[in-house]
């Protein structure tokens, strides 16, 4: 059960029904992690300005995926594992990716870069070694999108302490946490 209100669309005042209205035509559904977010308008309005100027970038929707789904793993964040499984399946994620993903790679060598840079950021808090920004560089990745892998990370730990505080309801098919052996 969510720790924190999941603003439901009956107790919605106008602002949040209009941001809710806004979300509902983009995805087809206001998922319980924005619900939660409508507690505060302004938190909403920053996260979604967010999220739409971070998906606009370089950066293809597949790797901001397979960040999402490691750092979800890593961040043991079931509600964002299992939202973005949902979402990367939708996107092309086949089975295996997502395994390896969650396991911290890819079967893509050069998105396999990513998501070791990612998991590295998230674990020493952006301390990241020289060699780390050079493996990024030498796998073909821009100043651009090494800048738009960092705030991937970003809004993916914003996502995960609001989904672990919050114990959000997950309202996508459940994954487990664990990693299948």
């Amino acid at each position: 059960m969510a720790r924190i209100n999941i603003v439901s669309p009956e107790s919605a005042n106008a602002e949040q029904k209009a941001l809710f209205s806004a979300i509902q035509a983009q995805l087809g559904m206001v998922p319980n992690f924005l619900k939660v977010f409508a507690n505060s308008p302004a938190a909403l309005k920053a996260f979604l300005g967010l999220h739409g100027i971070a998906g606009d970038g370089s950066l293809d929707a597949l790797t901001r995926e397979r960040i999402a789904l490691a750092l979800a793993q890593q961040n043991s964040c079931a509600y964002c594992l299992s939202a973005h499984t949902a979402i990367g399946r939708k996107a092309g994620l086949a089975a295996a990716e997502i395994e390896a993903n969650r396991a911290g790679g890819s079967q893509d060598a050069k998105a396999a870069v990513a998501v070791k840079f990612a998991r590295s950021l998230t674990a020493h808090m952006g301390d990241i070694t020289t060699a780390e920004l050079l493996e990024m560089r030498e796998a073909g990745y821009s100043e651009s999108d090494i800048v738009e892998v960092i705030t991937h990370v970003g809004m993916n730990i914003l996502t995960n302490l609001l989904g672990k505080a919050g114990r959000v309801d997950i309202d996508f098919p459940k994954v487990e946490l664990g990693l299948a052996a």
